[in-house]
């Protein structure tokens, strides 16, 4: 194990600090069960030294993740600092870190309607404007992937680069979302799971009616450009 560089062990605290927090909001919003799902953040590099990612330890209960139990890791998933071992998901987390530098928030979680739409293979459509606001479009699915190396990373990379989603659903696994921070790629995790479930009940009383991709793309500028404080 190589020791946290002086120069970073601030940040690498302070994200420990968030990691743990937002953690707390995925059993809250009901989109994990048992001690599935995890929440990382990038830790950037300073002074020559690589960039490091902070995650949850494997299988361990929700309401023992203090950021003293937060792992953290190199972005090729090797375990830095911490005395359990990370999270089984670290590889693909790594592996987007490495290949989309603007991402700085990764989240997986197993929210029931999200997961269904997976388990089917299917995207869900882009029929409400609040799909729009958040993902600009559709919500993709990426291929099968077993757990355990890169591979979902690669699916994740390869099926949101060049998209404005920051969800995937990968086939018959279940949603990863990302951000610039944890914080934002928590929120799309947690918007993900309310469109899924209102387009599937949508789907039970008829066909959704599909928004134009002009209007998608007037929602979508207005949404990340205007709405809120800035």
């Amino acid at each position: 194990m190589t020791a946290i560089p002086a120069e970073m062990a601030g940040a690498v605290q302070a994200a420990r600090e968030r990691v743990a927090a937002l953690h707390a909001e995925l059993p809250r919003w009901e989109l994990v069960a048992w001690t599935a799902g995890n929440v990382s953040e990038r830790v950037p590099g300073v002074a020559g030294h690589d960039d490091l990612l902070v995650i949850k330890p494997s299988g361990v209960s929700y309401d023992d993740l203090s950021p003293a139990a937060m792992v953290v890791c190199a972005l090729d998933g090797a375990l830095v600092e911490g005395d359990r071992s990370p999270s089984s998901d670290t590889a693909a987390h790594a592996y987007v870190y490495r290949h989309m530098p603007d991402v700085g928030g990764v989240v997986h979680t197993h929210s029931t309607y999200a997961t269904a739409w997976a388990a089917r293979g299917e995207e869900i459509p882009c029929v409400l404007t609040m799909m729009g606001d958040e993902f600009g479009g559709p919500i993709p699915v990426g291929p099968f992937a077993i757990i355990g190396d890169d591979s979902i990373g690669r699916g994740i990379v390869e099926t949101l680069r060049g998209r404005r989603s920051p969800a995937v659903l990968m086939q018959n696994h279940g949603p990863f979302t990302i951000g610039r921070d944890a914080r934002s790629a928590v929120k799309a995790a947690v918007l993900l799971e309310e469109v899924a479930r209102t387009v599937h009940i949508s789907r039970q009383l008829g066909a959704p009616l599909p928004i134009p991709t002009e209007l998608v793309d007037r929602l979508y500028d207005r949404y990340q450009n205007v709405y809120g404080q800035r």
